[in-house]
């Protein structure tokens, strides 16, 4: 009995941290995008590709960003050739938001869990944010690579990454397994 109201509690808490933040991250992509008649990203995405960009020029390259009126995207242009478009889902807020929900569900002390989430949430963007540059200098210099480098070299380093802080958590940090 006492395994199932664990297995309940790790579900009631992921779910109400996961949809709870979802709701509010559609909230808040709601009143920030306009999809009218001319489209405008949140911004969120604008940052995620101000940051994209000054990292690039950091490494020699002529980058241009701009919104893309034509869609809900982010124009990422590097040397004048147009290497990617920035989207929402290229912000990494939905993959922070699980893996918020897990660690939470997993929950350790407080302190030690506030702790973790926020380096974790600082950790995810900046793999995402090298992730968004290597993507665009791949694709700039390989072109014929960009499918497979988007659809599983990127997923499986972001997606690898959390997994891996996933098991540092709930090995080292976690109280949940302890409870034995």
């Amino acid at each position: 009995m006492k395994k199932n109201k664990v297995v309940i509690l790790f579900l009631v808490k992921f779910f109400l941290v996961y949809f709870s933040f979802t709701a509010m991250y559609s909230w808040y992509l709601s009143n920030t995008q306009q999809t009218d008649d001319l489209f405008a990203c949140s911004p969120v995405t604008t940052l995620v590709t101000d940051h994209a960009e000054y990292v690039i020029e950091l490494l020699g390259y002529d980058v241009y960003t701009d919104q893309n009126f034509d869609e809900l995207s982010m124009m990422f242009m590097v040397n004048e050739s147009y290497v990617v478009k920035i989207v929402e889902g290229c912000t990494s807020v939905s993959i922070m938001i699980l893996f918020m929900a897990f660690v939470v569900a997993f929950s350790g002390r407080i302190k030690t869990t506030i702790l973790y989430v926020l380096l974790g949430l600082v950790l995810i963007y900046l793999v995402n944010i090298f992730r968004i540059v290597l993507l665009s200098l791949v694709i700039y210099h390989h072109p014929s690579w960009q499918n497979f480098m988007h659809d599983f070299v990127f997923p499986a380093i972001i997606y690898g990454m959390v997994f891996l802080l996933w098991l540092i958590w709930v090995k080292k940090y976690a109280t949940l397994h302890k409870s034995k």
